[in-house]
Protein backbone atom coordinates (compact mmCIF):
# COMPACT_ATOMS: atom_id res chain seq x y z
CA UNK A 1 0.00 0.00 0.00
CA UNK A 2 1.16 3.37 -1.14
CA UNK A 3 1.98 5.94 1.29
CA UNK A 4 -0.51 9.20 0.95
CA UNK A 5 0.45 11.85 -1.53
CA UNK A 6 3.56 9.40 -3.01
CA UNK A 7 2.86 10.49 -6.89
CA UNK A 8 2.24 13.71 -5.74
CA UNK A 9 5.55 13.89 -3.98
CA UNK A 10 6.82 11.71 -6.77
CA UNK A 11 6.63 14.37 -9.21
CA UNK A 12 6.90 17.17 -7.43
CA UNK A 13 10.89 16.10 -6.80
CA UNK A 14 10.84 15.49 -10.31
CA UNK A 15 9.65 18.79 -11.33
CA UNK A 16 11.60 20.95 -8.98
CA UNK A 17 14.83 18.53 -10.38
CA UNK A 18 14.74 19.87 -13.73
CA UNK A 19 13.52 23.26 -12.91
CA UNK A 20 16.23 23.77 -10.98
CA UNK A 21 18.97 22.52 -13.71
CA UNK A 22 17.24 25.07 -15.88
CA UNK A 23 17.31 27.70 -14.09
CA UNK A 24 21.10 27.24 -13.05
CA UNK A 25 21.87 26.99 -16.57
CA UNK A 26 20.25 30.37 -17.55
CA UNK A 27 22.60 31.81 -14.61
CA UNK A 28 25.72 30.24 -16.56
CA UNK A 29 24.45 31.37 -19.80
CA UNK A 30 22.64 34.54 -19.50
CA UNK A 31 24.11 35.88 -16.03
CA UNK A 32 27.94 34.87 -16.02
CA UNK A 33 28.42 35.44 -19.41
CA UNK A 34 26.13 37.81 -20.86
CA UNK A 35 27.01 41.69 -20.52
CA UNK A 36 24.08 43.24 -18.28
CA UNK A 37 22.93 46.55 -18.22
CA UNK A 38 22.60 47.53 -14.39
CA UNK A 39 19.16 46.87 -13.26
CA UNK A 40 18.58 43.87 -16.21
CA UNK A 41 16.30 41.57 -14.78
CA UNK A 42 15.88 39.81 -18.11
CA UNK A 43 17.72 36.25 -16.78
CA UNK A 44 15.33 36.46 -14.01
CA UNK A 45 11.94 36.80 -16.17
CA UNK A 46 13.68 34.47 -18.63
CA UNK A 47 14.39 31.94 -16.19
CA UNK A 48 11.09 32.48 -14.68
CA UNK A 49 8.83 32.14 -17.35
CA UNK A 50 10.76 28.63 -18.26
CA UNK A 51 10.78 27.09 -14.95
CA UNK A 52 7.23 27.65 -13.99
CA UNK A 53 6.49 26.21 -17.64
CA UNK A 54 8.44 23.25 -17.28
CA UNK A 55 6.96 22.34 -13.61
CA UNK A 56 3.30 23.35 -15.15
CA UNK A 57 3.46 21.49 -17.94
CA UNK A 58 4.79 18.28 -15.83
CA UNK A 59 1.97 18.71 -13.17
CA UNK A 60 -0.95 19.09 -16.26
CA UNK A 61 0.38 15.68 -17.50
CA UNK A 62 0.32 13.70 -14.22
CA UNK A 63 -2.72 15.97 -12.63
CA UNK A 64 -5.19 17.28 -14.90
CA UNK A 65 -7.37 18.69 -13.19
CA UNK A 66 -5.54 20.45 -10.29
CA UNK A 67 -5.38 23.98 -10.53
CA UNK A 68 -2.09 26.07 -10.43
CA UNK A 69 -1.30 29.54 -7.90
CA UNK A 70 1.66 30.74 -9.49
CA UNK A 71 3.90 33.94 -9.98
CA UNK A 72 3.70 34.25 -13.88
CA UNK A 73 1.62 34.86 -16.80
CA UNK A 74 2.11 34.68 -20.11
CA UNK A 75 0.39 37.23 -21.61
CA UNK A 76 3.23 39.93 -22.72
CA UNK A 77 4.92 36.92 -24.51
CA UNK A 78 1.84 36.64 -26.14
CA UNK A 79 2.48 39.90 -28.12
CA UNK A 80 5.20 40.87 -31.19
CA UNK A 81 7.30 42.81 -28.85
CA UNK A 82 7.51 39.50 -26.73
CA UNK A 83 8.47 37.62 -29.36
CA UNK A 84 12.54 37.44 -29.06
CA UNK A 85 11.82 36.68 -25.31
CA UNK A 86 9.01 34.03 -25.99
CA UNK A 87 11.48 32.01 -28.43
CA UNK A 88 14.37 31.58 -25.27
CA UNK A 89 11.66 30.72 -23.04
CA UNK A 90 10.28 27.92 -25.67
CA UNK A 91 14.06 27.53 -26.29
CA UNK A 92 14.75 26.65 -22.58
CA UNK A 93 11.66 24.89 -21.46
CA UNK A 94 12.13 21.88 -24.00
CA UNK A 95 15.73 21.94 -23.65
CA UNK A 96 14.65 20.97 -19.72
CA UNK A 97 11.66 18.79 -20.61
CA UNK A 98 13.37 16.42 -23.24
CA UNK A 99 16.73 15.58 -20.90
CA UNK A 100 17.16 12.22 -20.36
CA UNK A 101 15.23 10.62 -17.70
CA UNK A 102 16.58 10.85 -14.23
CA UNK A 103 16.27 9.01 -10.85
CA UNK A 104 12.63 8.78 -10.67
CA UNK A 105 11.14 10.30 -13.47
CA UNK A 106 8.27 8.99 -15.73
CA UNK A 107 7.86 9.51 -19.47
CA UNK A 108 4.01 9.93 -18.84
CA UNK A 109 4.72 13.06 -17.31
CA UNK A 110 5.60 14.69 -20.32
CA UNK A 111 9.01 14.49 -19.77
CA UNK A 112 11.87 12.91 -21.78
CA UNK A 113 13.71 12.66 -25.40
CA UNK A 114 10.91 13.05 -27.85
CA UNK A 115 8.72 15.50 -25.61
CA UNK A 116 9.29 19.15 -27.35
CA UNK A 117 6.40 21.26 -26.55
CA UNK A 118 4.98 24.05 -29.41
CA UNK A 119 5.09 27.43 -28.42
CA UNK A 120 1.34 27.49 -27.76
CA UNK A 121 1.93 24.76 -24.70
CA UNK A 122 4.74 26.41 -23.56
CA UNK A 123 2.78 29.97 -22.74
CA UNK A 124 -0.41 27.49 -21.77
CA UNK A 125 1.48 25.87 -19.50
CA UNK A 126 3.03 29.50 -18.08
CA UNK A 127 -1.14 30.45 -17.72
CA UNK A 128 -2.49 27.73 -15.93
CA UNK A 129 -0.78 29.22 -13.08
CA UNK A 130 -3.83 32.29 -12.75
CA UNK A 131 -5.87 29.80 -10.41
CA UNK A 132 -6.77 32.58 -7.43
CA UNK A 133 -6.94 30.38 -4.77
CA UNK A 134 -9.23 29.63 -1.88
CA UNK A 135 -10.02 27.70 1.06
CA UNK A 136 -11.50 24.13 -0.22
CA UNK A 137 -9.70 21.57 -2.99
CA UNK A 138 -6.84 20.71 -4.57
CA UNK A 139 -4.06 23.33 -5.57
CA UNK A 140 -0.61 23.58 -6.19
CA UNK A 141 1.93 26.96 -5.71
CA UNK A 142 4.99 27.46 -7.96
CA UNK A 143 7.57 30.24 -7.67
CA UNK A 144 9.63 29.09 -9.89
CA UNK A 145 12.79 31.66 -8.60
CA UNK A 146 12.27 32.73 -5.18
CA UNK A 147 15.51 35.02 -4.30
CA UNK A 148 15.81 37.14 -7.50
CA UNK A 149 18.38 39.22 -6.64
CA UNK A 150 20.00 36.31 -4.87
CA UNK A 151 20.40 34.40 -8.06
CA UNK A 152 21.59 37.73 -9.83
CA UNK A 153 24.45 37.56 -7.53
CA UNK A 154 24.99 33.94 -8.25
CA UNK A 155 23.98 33.19 -4.14
CA UNK A 156 20.55 31.75 -2.81
CA UNK A 157 17.41 31.03 -4.25
CA UNK A 158 14.97 28.46 -4.72
CA UNK A 159 12.74 26.71 -6.89
CA UNK A 160 10.03 26.11 -4.52
CA UNK A 161 6.61 24.03 -5.02
CA UNK A 162 3.70 22.88 -2.87
CA UNK A 163 0.63 21.23 -2.91
CA UNK A 164 -2.02 22.54 -0.74
CA UNK A 165 -5.65 20.59 -0.08
CA UNK A 166 -8.48 22.37 1.52
CA UNK A 167 -5.97 25.16 2.70
CA UNK A 168 -3.76 23.07 4.15
CA UNK A 169 -0.30 22.25 2.64
CA UNK A 170 0.07 18.46 2.03
CA UNK A 171 3.69 18.28 -0.49
CA UNK A 172 6.47 20.97 0.02
CA UNK A 173 9.50 20.64 -2.13
CA UNK A 174 12.21 23.24 -2.51
CA UNK A 175 15.18 23.46 -4.77
CA UNK A 176 18.45 25.28 -3.74
CA UNK A 177 21.11 24.82 -6.18
CA UNK A 178 23.85 26.80 -5.11
CA UNK A 179 23.13 25.78 -1.05
CA UNK A 180 26.07 23.41 0.19
CA UNK A 181 25.02 19.47 0.46
CA UNK A 182 26.59 19.69 3.75
CA UNK A 183 27.31 22.77 5.15
CA UNK A 184 30.35 21.47 7.40
CA UNK A 185 32.20 20.12 4.62
CA UNK A 186 31.83 22.55 1.50
CA UNK A 187 33.46 20.54 -0.47
CA UNK A 188 30.84 18.42 -0.88
CA UNK A 189 29.50 20.82 -3.61
CA UNK A 190 26.22 22.15 -3.75
CA UNK A 191 22.86 21.41 -5.00
CA UNK A 192 20.10 20.32 -2.63
CA UNK A 193 16.41 19.11 -2.61
CA UNK A 194 13.92 19.63 0.00
CA UNK A 195 11.09 17.21 0.42
CA UNK A 196 8.40 17.29 3.00
CA UNK A 197 4.75 15.08 2.91
CA UNK A 198 2.53 15.84 5.68
CA UNK A 199 2.59 13.18 8.78
CA UNK A 200 6.00 11.38 7.07
CA UNK A 201 8.88 13.78 8.05
CA UNK A 202 11.01 16.08 6.09
CA UNK A 203 14.18 14.90 3.82
CA UNK A 204 17.17 16.10 2.56
CA UNK A 205 18.07 14.73 -1.17
CA UNK A 206 20.97 15.68 -3.62
CA UNK A 207 20.20 17.65 -6.95
CA UNK A 208 19.84 14.21 -8.51
CA UNK A 209 16.92 12.97 -6.32
CA UNK A 210 18.78 10.69 -4.18
CA UNK A 211 20.56 9.99 -1.04
CA UNK A 212 17.45 11.20 1.28
CA UNK A 213 18.13 12.13 4.61
CA UNK A 214 15.65 12.68 7.41
CA UNK A 215 16.21 16.03 8.59
CA UNK A 216 15.04 17.10 12.36
CA UNK A 217 15.02 20.66 13.92
CA UNK A 218 17.88 20.29 16.85
CA UNK A 219 17.16 21.67 20.47
CA UNK A 220 18.78 25.53 21.05
CA UNK A 221 18.77 27.75 23.47
CA UNK A 222 18.89 31.84 23.01
CA UNK A 223 22.90 31.25 23.37
CA UNK A 224 23.04 28.94 19.87
CA UNK A 225 20.50 30.62 18.17
CA UNK A 226 20.92 33.35 15.04
CA UNK A 227 17.97 34.13 13.33
CA UNK A 228 17.65 33.34 9.54
CA UNK A 229 16.41 36.55 7.81
CA UNK A 230 16.04 38.13 4.29
CA UNK A 231 19.25 40.00 2.87
CA UNK A 232 17.01 43.02 1.70
CA UNK A 233 15.99 45.10 4.06
CA UNK A 234 13.34 46.47 2.34
CA UNK A 235 12.10 42.54 2.07
CA UNK A 236 11.76 42.35 6.19
CA UNK A 237 12.06 44.73 9.23
CA UNK A 238 16.04 43.79 10.03
CA UNK A 239 16.12 46.55 12.83
CA UNK A 240 12.79 44.92 14.69
CA UNK A 241 14.76 41.80 14.81
CA UNK A 242 17.99 43.38 16.32
CA UNK A 243 15.64 43.82 19.26
CA UNK A 244 13.95 41.13 18.94
CA UNK A 245 17.49 39.49 19.72
CA UNK A 246 18.59 41.82 22.21
CA UNK A 247 15.29 40.95 24.10
CA UNK A 248 16.36 37.02 24.26
CA UNK A 249 20.39 37.50 24.60
CA UNK A 250 21.29 35.94 21.06
CA UNK A 251 24.77 36.48 20.65
CA UNK A 252 25.18 35.58 17.27
CA UNK A 253 25.30 37.38 14.02
CA UNK A 254 21.99 36.69 11.54
CA UNK A 255 22.34 34.59 8.93
CA UNK A 256 20.96 36.32 6.04
CA UNK A 257 20.28 34.68 2.38
CA UNK A 258 17.32 35.36 -0.17
CA UNK A 259 14.35 33.08 -0.73
CA UNK A 260 12.83 30.05 1.06
CA UNK A 261 16.56 28.65 1.32
CA UNK A 262 16.36 30.05 4.98
CA UNK A 263 13.72 27.53 5.56
CA UNK A 264 16.01 24.52 4.48
CA UNK A 265 18.58 25.75 6.26
CA UNK A 266 16.27 26.30 9.64
CA UNK A 267 15.20 22.68 9.12
CA UNK A 268 18.94 21.19 9.17
CA UNK A 269 19.97 22.79 12.17
CA UNK A 270 21.69 26.72 10.71
CA UNK A 271 20.16 29.44 12.77
CA UNK A 272 17.39 28.06 15.02
CA UNK A 273 14.83 30.51 13.96
CA UNK A 274 13.38 32.65 10.47
CA UNK A 275 12.11 35.58 11.80
CA UNK A 276 9.92 38.04 9.11
CA UNK A 277 8.32 40.97 10.17
CA UNK A 278 6.09 43.15 7.79
CA UNK A 279 8.06 46.67 6.77
CA UNK A 280 5.36 48.71 6.42
CA UNK A 281 1.40 48.11 6.15
CA UNK A 282 -0.11 47.26 2.58
CA UNK A 283 2.14 44.35 1.70
CA UNK A 284 0.60 41.03 1.22
CA UNK A 285 2.82 37.58 1.69
CA UNK A 286 2.30 35.43 -1.06
CA UNK A 287 1.08 31.92 -0.46
CA UNK A 288 3.71 30.32 -2.66
CA UNK A 289 6.17 32.34 -0.55
CA UNK A 290 5.81 30.00 2.38
CA UNK A 291 3.74 27.48 1.76
CA UNK A 292 6.19 24.72 1.00
CA UNK A 293 9.22 25.91 3.98
CA UNK A 294 6.23 25.97 5.87
CA UNK A 295 5.26 21.97 5.96
CA UNK A 296 9.05 21.35 5.78
CA UNK A 297 9.03 23.27 9.21
CA UNK A 298 6.41 21.52 10.68
CA UNK A 299 7.42 17.89 9.73
CA UNK A 300 10.99 18.36 11.14
CA UNK A 301 9.78 18.98 14.55
CA UNK A 302 8.91 23.27 13.91
CA UNK A 303 6.34 25.53 14.42
CA UNK A 304 5.43 28.46 12.17
CA UNK A 305 2.80 30.83 12.87
CA UNK A 306 2.85 34.87 12.66
CA UNK A 307 2.99 37.39 15.69
CA UNK A 308 0.37 36.98 16.98
CA UNK A 309 0.85 33.22 17.62
CA UNK A 310 -2.07 32.53 14.96
CA UNK A 311 -1.33 29.14 12.01
CA UNK A 312 -0.92 31.05 8.79
CA UNK A 313 -3.78 30.74 6.50
CA UNK A 314 -3.29 29.32 2.92
CA UNK A 315 -6.98 29.64 2.15
CA UNK A 316 -7.19 33.38 1.69
CA UNK A 317 -6.57 33.10 -1.84
CA UNK A 318 -3.39 34.00 -3.50
CA UNK A 319 -1.93 35.89 -0.02
CA UNK A 320 -1.58 35.18 3.64
CA UNK A 321 -3.82 38.09 4.20
CA UNK A 322 -3.62 40.81 6.74
CA UNK A 323 0.38 40.98 7.05
CA UNK A 324 1.54 39.96 11.05
CA UNK A 325 4.71 38.38 10.23
CA UNK A 326 5.97 35.16 9.91
CA UNK A 327 7.84 32.81 12.55
CA UNK A 328 9.20 29.36 12.40
CA UNK A 329 11.28 27.97 14.71
CA UNK A 330 11.89 24.81 16.51
CA UNK A 331 8.89 23.69 19.24
CA UNK A 332 11.15 24.16 22.33
CA UNK A 333 12.38 27.78 21.01
CA UNK A 334 9.28 28.93 19.40
CA UNK A 335 7.34 30.26 22.43
CA UNK A 336 10.58 32.32 23.33
CA UNK A 337 10.54 33.94 19.86
CA UNK A 338 7.48 34.78 19.60
CA UNK A 339 7.43 36.66 23.10
CA UNK A 340 10.22 38.71 22.36
CA UNK A 341 8.43 39.48 19.02
CA UNK A 342 5.47 40.22 20.70
CA UNK A 343 7.47 42.52 23.37
CA UNK A 344 8.99 44.51 20.74
CA UNK A 345 6.08 45.06 19.21
CA UNK A 346 4.53 46.51 22.68
CA UNK A 347 7.33 48.69 22.63
CA UNK A 348 6.91 50.05 19.05
CA UNK A 349 3.08 50.70 19.96
CA UNK A 350 4.12 52.76 23.12
CA UNK A 351 6.64 54.71 21.05
CA UNK A 352 3.76 55.70 18.95
CA UNK A 353 1.53 57.15 21.72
Amino acid sequence: MSQAYSAEEEVAVAAVRRASHLTSAVFNKLVKNETLTKGDKSPVTVGDFAAQAVISSMLKHAFPEDPIVGEEDAAELRIESGKEMKDRIVALANEALTEELGLGDNQNWGIGPGQEKTDAEILDAIDRGNYEGGSSGRMWTIDPIDGTKGFLRGEQYAVCLSLIVDAQVQVGVIGCPNLPIDPANPEKGTGVIFKAVRGQGTHQLTLSGANPTPLRIPPSTPSTLAFLESVEAAHSKLSFNDRVASLLGIIRPPVRMDSQAKYGCLVRGEGGAYLRMPTGVGYREKIWDHAPGHILVEEAGGVVTDSRGEPLNFGLGRTLGENYGVIAAGKDIHPLVLGAVQKALAEETKAKV
